[in-house]
């Protein structure tokens, strides 16, 4: 069975495992490296503070009670806007619908604060995430996104009109 839970600043160590798996299975897909989050960067207090953006909406996908996937919610600029940030989905549960289920759950959050439009950035050559996003109707703004690490590329900047509520 796949439920989400919304987690908080108190559920820091669920979080940090999730994070750190992402980072670990897939650094190809942060922007973020493991690096960052490990040793002197590894704080309770940085993922606390992480997990208490105001207004953002945090969740934890678990299968069977077991945590599978993660994806927030959060502020962009301006009322209007919001950004998915941190999505990732454990190898064990690929392809069995928890990237959909978090995607329209941070949606359904977006839609609910009054936000017309939902963004995201996704690495150039992450050619799977960048399906899924599609799938869901996101679109390239063809705007420029964050410098990578070679200093020559820039993340992809998607975005979906959304629906009132």
């Amino acid at each position: 069975m796949l439920e989400l839970r919304t987690v908080e600043a108190d559920d820091w160590p669920l979080w940090r495992d999730l994070r750190l798996a992402a980072l670990a299975e897939a650094p190809y897909a942060f922007g973020s490296t493991l690096a960052q989050w490990q040793g002197s960067g590894d704080r309770e207090e940085r993922w606390r503070a992480r997990l208490a953006i105001p207004g953002a909406c945090d969740l934890v996908a678990l299968r069977d009670g077991l945590p599978v996937g993660m994806a927030s919610g959060v502020p962009g600029e301006g009322a209007a806007n919001t950004e998915l940030i941190s999505m990732w989905v454990s190898p064990t549960a690929r392809g069995e619908g928890v990237g959909d289920y978090l995607i329209q759950a941070v949606e359904r959050w977006a839609t609910g604060r009054g936000a017309t439009t939902l963004r995201l950035s996704v690495m150039p050559d992450n050619r799977k995430a960048t399906a899924l996003y599609e799938r869901h109707g996101f679109t390239d703004t063809g705007e420029p996104g964050d410098l990578l690490a070679d200093g020559v590329g820039r993340e992809r900047v998607l975005a979906k009109r959304l629906s009132a509520a």
